[in-house]
Order: C-alpha cells, then structure tokens, then sequence
C-alpha cells in the first residue's frame, strides 16, 4: 500500500523539475557593469623645503667661571679684617679685605737699604783710592826714571875709575827701592777691579734681598681681583697664619658657566654642515661658539632665560655615559635680577640647555614614522608607489632632515602600506603638512 502512494508522487515533482529547467534556460542573465580598478587610499603630503636649525637639550648645574683662593705668602698675625668679609657678602675688586703685619718685612727693607747705603760708601772708597794710587805711581815711575839714569852715570864713572863702588851700589839700591815701590802700586791698583766686582754682588744681593722683602711688604695686604662673591672665610683677626695658609675663598661674579652632557648623535647634529669642512683642526681651534647659540633657563622656573655663549668642549667623552661635556658661559649673571622674581645664576643652580646650530635652509624634513628603514613611500605622477631609497642627515623631535634622495613637491606617503609592492595603485589624499 506504501509503495503504490510513493509511484504516484514521482510524476509531479519531475514535471515541475523539468519546467523550471526550461524557464531558467531562456531567462536573460544579468545585467554586467565593468568595475574600474580602485587604487588603496593613502595619506599624502607634498613636501616643500623648510629652513631648520639642528636642536639639543641638555642638563647642568651652574658653576663659577672664575674661582679666587686667596693664600698666606707670607707669615704673621692678621691686624685688620674687612667688615664684609663673609661668607656670601659681594666685594668689589681691588678691595683690601685682610691685613698681615708688616712690621718684620718693613724692617728687612730699612737693613737692606742701610747695606746699600755702605756700599755704596764703599764704592766711593774704593774709587777715591784708585785715583790717588794713581797719582802716586805716577810719582814713583818718575822717581825710578831718576834712579836709573844716576845708576848708569855711576856706572859709568865707576868704569873711568872717578866713582867709588860704595857710590854704585847705594844708586842701585835706590832704583830698586823705586822698582819695588812702583810694583807695589801696579798691584794695588790690579786689585780694585775685583774689589768693584765684589762689591757689585753684594749690591746686587742686597738689591735682591730688598726687592723680596718688598715683595713680602705687599703680600701682607690680601685685595680681591676682580668682584667677588665670598664663599668662605678661614682667617680672623689676630690669627697667626703660615705661608701656604688658605684665608679666603670666593667666586667671581662678572660670568658663570655650565656643564652639560650631550649625547654624541645630538652633538653632531648641531654642528651639520651642508657643505665639506676643509680645515678640520682650525675649525675645532676656533671652537664651536661661531656655529652654535645657546640658551638657559631654570629647571625649577622656565621663563627665567639667560643667553649663553659655547666656549669650549672639552677634550674627551664622559667616561661612563660617553657623552659630549659642553660648556657655556652666561655673560652677567646678576644683571637685570630681581630677587625672588628674578633670581641671579648662582652656582648648584639646575638649568635647562638648549644649543641650536646654524639654520639649514632649503631642507626636506619628513615625519621618522614615514622613513621605513632606509627607504620612503611616494605617490608617483601615475598615482602608484614609488619605493625610494635616501640618505638622512639627522633626527630630531620625531622628523628626519633628508640630505639626497627626494626633491620639493614629491609626494610622500605618511601610512604604512602592507604588503608593499612596487607600482601598485593607490589612491592618494593630501593631507595639510
């Protein structure tokens, strides 16, 4: 009985099968519309040159430029001490601020110019005696001229047997009494020469001994060089200091400096030059203050500026950090200070360096996230992309300046494009820089 109501089941559905097959056969199909090829859109900017100057930020703590140590030269008992001399106080320069007794050295000089005066006595002395001795050789060579000639005559007498010998012998005596007289002054006079000599050393040691003892005069009043801000006082009134005795310890105040660590990528940035340095030695002789300005500002209070020269950097990299130790000079520091608005640089003071190099005109600057490795992404004129390969002059504060590699109004690509593959489309959309 199941059997039989399957059989009549069968003829409708094949039927209807077979009618819808028909119907779909002669049935149009759809409509086709050619889709156009869509580039992937992209973020673009037209590069333009820029001027840019290369920027560093550095850390330090201000220190003296100039630093006065005065210490004792001489010794003896401090008999007058500044009433300013304190710790902190400002002191003119040429200002007298401590006193060492002077009496012993002034004694010294009153000895030494009374040994001066003596030999100078001496000296007349000794040239008055030149000068009789002088004379009296004269005399004497004239007497032994005499002696001589009445020595001959009575030789000669003596031969024609009208003298006697006794006669001889007492002329020739006399000549030789002449001669020795005459011998004994040559001698005299050959002596005043090193008796000069001698003397002349003596003066000239005295001479020595005076200028020192002066010297010493002079150092028993203790002046400051230039303005000073006292930073520390060891010696009172009535002390009694040694030679090599430190007495006062101040720091000048006309300039103070800064010593910043700066990383060495960021110290070479800042001296970037678009053009081959020919002399490397005179360009590090003349420093970098002609290339690179410099500012500071406190930590604690940023609108508290100073301009500030680079004088110099010093001759090696910080041992640990391998860093570059610049230092700047802040040219007076306590002018236009207005305490507590506007304080003075004072040294241990934190601050805040900001050196800028020289300004690089016409630069490509380009985000550092559009720069894939050594390479940028361009929109070619066909709006396809363009994988350039380029030479970075340096970093800074997320933008790479680039030295070859693009021109002005190349269009750069500031998303990332994955996969990326030479020439394929986009769709680019500018975007302002």
């Amino acid at each position: 009985m199941r059997r039989s109501s399957a059989f009549w089941f069968l003829p409708p559905v094949a039927l209807g099968i077979a009618v819808a097959a028909i119907f779909i056969s002669q049935a149009e199909g759809p409509a086709g519309v050619e889709d156009p090829l869509v580039g992937r859109a992209v973020r673009t900017v037209s590069l333009q040159p820029v001027d840019i100057a290369p920027v560093a930020i550095g850390w330090g703590n201000v220190q003296a430029a100039e630093t006065w140590t005065a210490v004792s030269e001489v010794k003896g008992q401090v008999i007058w001490r500044h009433p300013d001399l304190d710790s902190g106080k400002l002191i003119a320069g040429g200002t007298k601020v401590l006193e060492i007794d002077p009496t012993d050295y002034q004694l010294a000089i009153v000895q030494a110019e009374a040994d001066l005066a003596a030999y100078a006595a001496e000296a007349a002395q000794i040239d008055a005696e030149a000068e009789n001795t002088s004379r009296i050789l004269d005399l004497e060579e004239a007497r032994l001229a005499l002696s001589d000639a009445e020595l001959v005559r009575n030789r000669q007498l003596l031969k024609q047997g009208v003298a006697a010998q006794t006669r001889v012998d007492e002329a020739e005596r006399a000549t030789l009494l002449a001669r020795r007289s005459v011998v004994e002054l040559k001698n005299t006079l050959a002596l005043i020469g090193p008796r000069r000599d001698r003397l002349a050393a003596q003066i000239a040691r005295t001479n020595a001994a005076l200028a020192r003892s002066q010297r010493d005069l002079d150092h028993t009043s203790i002046n400051t060089p230039y303005d000073v801000r006292v930073t520390a006082v060891t010696a009172e009134r009535f002390q009694y200091v040694n030679i090599g005795q430190t007495l006062v310890a101040a720091d000048g105040v006309a300039r103070v400096d800064v010593l910043a660590q700066l990383p060495f990528a960021a110290f070479l940035r800042l001296l970037y030059e678009t053009e081959p340095i020919e002399d490397t030695l005179a360009a590090i002789r003349d420093g970098p203050s002609s290339r690179i300005a410099a500012e500071v500002r406190l930590v604690s209070d940023p609108t508290q500026v100073w301009s500030a020269t680079v004088t110099r950097v010093e001759g090696a990299l910080d041992a640990r950090a391998r860093t570059v130790p610049v230092v700047v000079t802040v040219e007076d520091p306590y002018g236009n200070s207005n305490p507590p608005l506007r304080p003075p640089l004072l040294p241990n003071m934190q601050v805040e360096l900001t050196l800028t190099g020289r300004i690089i005109p016409g630069s490509l600057v380009i985000p550092e996230a559009a720069l894939h490795g050594n390479r940028v992404y361009l929109a070619d004129d066909q709006d396809q992309l363009d994988m350039r390969p380029v030479t970075e002059a340096f970093r800074q504060n997320g933008l790479v300046v680039i030295a070859e590699g693009l021109a002005a109004s190349d269009r750069l690509i500031l998303d990332d494009i994955t996969p990326a593959i030479p020439g394929i489309k986009l769709l680019p959309i500018e975007v302002q820089p």
